[in-house]
């Protein structure tokens, strides 16, 4: 026998579901962090239209981060100056973050020495990028133990990061650079590159002389005219086959 729905204990757990993301909402709305609502945070500088995603990951060492801005940092990222939280590290600033800059959910930023992130750099999910080091000199001793080896990163303005990509001390990646999902970068990339593996190496790049080697096998994509309204495009989206047939025919008449 079928057991009788009970209907008032149904409507109790879709009333409670509604409030409890309602809530959920409302808490990451309040618990964003911007330049006018830093809350608990003291960062040596954020900038116009920044905004930290609640709920945050790891923050600390904030008097030494600065952020530009317009900057999105989503979820979950951990921006870190310092080992440890609470100590002095000087006049200067340890993160710097540019203008414009994206950060994926999950990422962490973790800046024991210098790390300068390029304006307009956009991060995927999940990306490590960390100027320490774990050192393994002595063989008697464990290598948790050992002191670790610190050097700056520099990322270049332009980047995109991809997906579970791993930059490691002392990468100095160059502007408008492509690091593709879960590369392991190191040492020193070129401007205009696409870079892969672990450890990652150039696997195309962009020259004045030669454009892309290897050459690119899809075309560009084309960007949206100058004055398209959003209605127009919505329009756009519903054509089947023949109406886009028939567009393609009247802009060659024109």
């Amino acid at each position: 026998m079928p057991k009788p729905k009970n209907t008032f204990s149904s409507w109790r757990r879709r009333a409670a579901q509604r409030m409890v993301h309602a809530a959920w909402a409302w808490a990451q709305r309040a618990g964003s962090v911007t330049a006018d609502r830093p809350g608990r945070l003291n960062f040596g500088s954020i900038g116009e239209a920044t905004q930290l995603a609640f709920p945050l990951g790891t923050v600390f060492g904030e008097p030494w981060i600065h952020l530009g801005s317009y900057c999105i940092i989503a979820e979950q990222v951990t921006l870190t100056a310092g080992l440890m939280p609470d100590l002095d590290l000087g006049p200067d600033p340890i993160l710097r973050i540019g203008d414009g800059v994206v950060l994926g959910r999950g990422s962490h930023v973790i800046a024991d020495t210098t790390v300068t992130i390029g304006s307009d750099c956009y991060f995927g999910p999940y990306v490590y990028v960390t100027s320490t080091n774990h050192s393994y000199d002595d063989p008697h001793q464990p290598i948790g133990r050992q002191w670790p080896r610190m050097e700056p990163v520099e990322i270049g303005p332009g980047c995109w990061i991809g997906t579970g990509a791993v930059i490691l001390p002392g990468a100095r990646i160059g502007r408008n650079v492509v690091v593709a999902a879960g590369a392991v970068v190191r040492g020193t990339v070129p401007d205009h590159a696409v870079v892969a593996g672990a450890p990652a190496r150039v696997v195309r790049r962009w020259t004045p002389e030669q454009g892309w080697q290897p050459p690119l096998r899809t075309p560009a994509p084309v960007p949206i005219p100058d004055g398209m309204t959003p209605e127009q495009l919505r329009a756009l989206a519903e054509l089947d086959e023949d109406g886009v047939a028939r567009l393609a025919e009247l802009e060659t008449e024109g």
